[in-house]
């Protein structure tokens, strides 16, 4: 398997195909690079090169017991991208993801990045608190947190409902789809993931939006249930120099793969813009 050993020790594993332009894929919580399946076979046949690791404590990396931080993360990409020496490249964040980029892309990216984009994301900020007054209740953190903590198999598999608006009337449910974000899920470690919760959802990314220089796609379901459009995709665009805001209704968090097709078509428009 492809890895890299960070400052700290810890191995990052990560997936490279292809030659070209490279796009690097960032996933969400609590998943792998896998969950980019869709994505990178889509971009590997459109000539690019495809990367995608899994976050430290995830997937097939190394279950360290401290650094599941929004900075570390952002460092452990930094490290994997000058390893790699990529250049032009245009990083792409899920969920979790979408925060880990554009604090790469703010702190990192300068001479390195041509363009981001942000799927689903967690950007500006998710918690709500004095400054934050709109944002979720630390309450739902605490409920993630507890679930995963002492129930994680069957609060990991409840929780796809939502993820995919498989809870929707008439939803088509895919198990093989429900197994495989399980299957991700349980790769990992359960401390890196009991840590990222306050990680995705603490973080304030708002002077990471703000500076960003480069082109800035926003992709965003309006029916996520688990990050909500209004409180970070509306607000996000705001706060870009450059960015573009692409909604779709009833489209579920877990659009990536559930809404592949419409996805992909948006990255690759935007990617030629």
């Amino acid at each position: 398997m492809s890895k890299i050993t960070v400052k700290d020790g810890t191995e990052i594993y990560y997936k490279d195909w292809g030659t070209g332009q490279p796009i690097v894929f960032h996933h969400g919580w609590p998943l792998s690079g896998d969950d980019w399946d869709a994505q990178m076979m889509f971009f590997l046949k459109e000539g690019f090169r495809v990367i995608a690791h899994d976050r430290r404590g995830h997937g097939r990396s190394g279950q360290s017991a401290e650094g599941h931080e929004m900075e570390t993360y952002a460092a452990d990409v930094a490290e994997l991208a000058e390893a790699l020496d990529l250049k032009d490249a245009i990083h792409v964040g899920h969920s979790t993801g979408g925060g880990e980029v554009i604090r790469y892309v703010a702190k990192y990216g300068q001479g390195r990045v041509a363009k981001a984009v942000l799927v689903s994301a967690v950007t500006p900020v998710m918690a709500q608190s004095e400054s934050n007054p709109d944002g979720i209740p630390m309450s739902v953190f605490d409920e993630i947190r507890e679930g995963t903590a002492t129930q994680r198999p069957q609060y990991f598999q409840d929780f796809t409902m939502a993820f995919y608006g498989y809870n929707r009337e008439g939803a088509k449910i895919s198990e093989g789809i429900r197994h495989n974000w399980w299957r991700q899920g349980m790769m990992g470690s359960i401390k890196a993931h009991y840590d990222c919760v306050k990680a995705f959802s603490e973080t304030d990314f708002t002077e990471d939006l703000k500076s960003v220089d480069v082109p800035v796609l926003i992709l965003h379901g309006e029916d996520d249930q688990i990050v909500p459009f209004e409180l970070t995709a509306v607000k996000a665009a705001k706060l870009v120099k450059n960015g573009k805001l692409i909604s779709y209704p009833g489209f579920p968090h877990g659009m990536p793969t559930t809404e592949a097709t419409t996805i992909n078509a948006d990255i690759l428009a935007f990617i030629k813009s």
